[in-house]
């Protein structure tokens, strides 16, 4: 669990909550499985996609889509053709390392696991670090074909470095990894009684049942494994006024809005979150955010709740999106890598993502509402450009705007070490974030 003492526990709560919940979160898949969790204990209610749905107004509900997208919502007391949709978004997946189907490497008379790599992480970063495993099993049992979430008890793997003594230029150059030769982790020496790749399925089965589960290796059909830094969540700094953690990309996002939706109550328009799988990917999947799950589900709520055919299109029209995803905090060290004009600063308020060619949603009008309910809390407010001569990532901002032709912005907490397998951001700047999203699902949006 992280460490915490009682005075970062007083300062800084929010982040406290975070660390905790990263920590409980190695994959997308328990980060859903804990949402599920919280959403429960505050009162909302499961729906499924395959069966009718009944909503009532001023209810809370959620659904999710393949163990890793989830959508939550609360809905207002008014019909949404009256008062819309105020909506946030996230995305529960981080750039890491999966496992492949056929992992086991043996040379000599040690095993490596084979990977693959899952959007862009610094590969550099998960060297010589303990090196966990959790993800989801598909298995065959007497009921058919099921899923289960695994994590295993302990670390299993880790990449060692190669000496100084042998690379004196990784200093200088750099640790580049050859990402089919170098990068498989170091796992063992497995036994050789078995057939190769059934040596891993039997590792499975053997730590599950040291943890206390029953499982039969044979049972095991397939999976989505990946493999994490071990090391809890940390604050740090003269004052602790910093964390450290995985996944703050974008289990962040995900811990803020979920936390202001629980908080709010009630009010005449639709409060919704929507958490989605391989955004680090491009979003271009069933439950990712370019998918039909958000889509889907606001056209069913309408269908529900109106009368009316066109209802689900006067309703997007006085509808407001937020896309929450981390921002690229200064560096001092990397000062040349930033836009100038725009030094963004941890522990210095949300960060308004502005890029003109639309890599991110914001535009003038999206901007000033942000920052005006920024001032209503008393949160400062930030603005990021990224400089003209570096390619610029993107979100679900624009994906989803223009699928539903919602008024979106783009914000993000900053941090640093983005998609390093343990990244950094400020202690105070997920309170305020919160309070911004909480103000934005209490208050309905005035349209331009």
């Amino acid at each position: 669990m992280s460490q915490t003492t009682n005075r970062e526990a007083t300062l800084y709560p929010e982040a406290q909550a975070l660390l905790g919940f990263i920590d409980r979160s190695p994959t997308p898949w328990h980060a859903t499985a804990e949402m599920v969790s919280r959403l429960t204990n505050a009162g909302f209610s499961p729906l499924d996609e395959r069966e009718r749905w009944s909503l009532q107004p001023g209810n809370g509900y959620f659904l999710i889509r393949d163990g890793s997208s989830l959508i939550a919502f609360r809905l207002g007391q008014e019909r949404p053709s009256s008062c819309g949709f105020n909506m946030i978004g996230a995305h529960t997946d981080s750039p890491g390392l999966r496992v492949k189907p056929n992992p086991l490497q043996r040379k000599q008379s040690l095993t490596r696991l084979g990977v693959e790599i899952y959007g862009g992480p610094i590969l550099a970063t998960f060297s010589d670090r303990d090196l966990a495993l959790a993800g989801r099993l598909v298995v065959r049992g007497n009921e058919g074909l099921t899923t289960r979430l695994i994590r295993l008890p302990r670390p299993i793997a880790r990449i060692p470095n190669l000496a100084i003594h042998m690379n004196r230029e990784v200093n200088t150059k750099g640790l580049v990894l050859d990402r089919q030769d170098q990068l498989p982790p170091l796992l063992g020496a497995v036994s050789e009684e078995l057939p190769l790749q059934n040596e891993f399925r039997q590792l499975l089965a053997d730590q599950l049942r040291e943890d206390g589960e029953t499982l039969d290796a044979q049972e095991i059909v397939s999976w989505e494994l990946l493999l994490f830094d071990s090391q809890p969540g940390q604050f740090y700094g003269p004052q602790g006024e910093f964390i450290a953690n995985g996944q703050l990309d974008n289990l962040a996002s995900c811990d803020a809005s979920l936390t202001a939706l629980i908080r709010s109550s009630a009010q005449s328009h639709t409060q919704l979150c929507g958490f989605f799988d391989h955004e680090e990917v491009g979003s271009e999947s069933h439950k990712g955010a370019a998918g039909s799950f958000l889509a889907d589900t606001l056209k069913r709520i309408c269908e529900q709740l109106e009368d009316n055919p066109s209802s689900l299109h006067q309703a997007l029209a006085k509808s407001f999106m937020i896309s929450a995803d981390m921002a690229h905090a200064w560096n001092p060290a990397f000062a040349s890598a930033y836009d100038a004009d725009h030094p963004v600063q941890v522990n210095g308020g949300p960060a308004i993502k502005i890029n003109a060619s639309q890599r991110y949603s914001s535009e003038a009008v999206s901007q000033a509402l942000f920052s005006d309910w920024c001032a209503q809390v008393g949160v400062p407010v930030q603005h990021y450009v990224h400089r003209n001569d570096l390619p610029c990532g993107s979100t679900i901002g624009p994906i989803t705007a223009a699928a539903l032709g919602v008024r979106s912005v783009d914000v993000g907490n900053p941090m640093w070490s983005m998609h390093s397998a343990r990244e950094s951001a400020g202690a105070a700047d997920h309170g305020m974030m919160i309070a911004v999203m909480n103000h934005f699902f209490d208050n309905p949006v005035t349209q331009l």
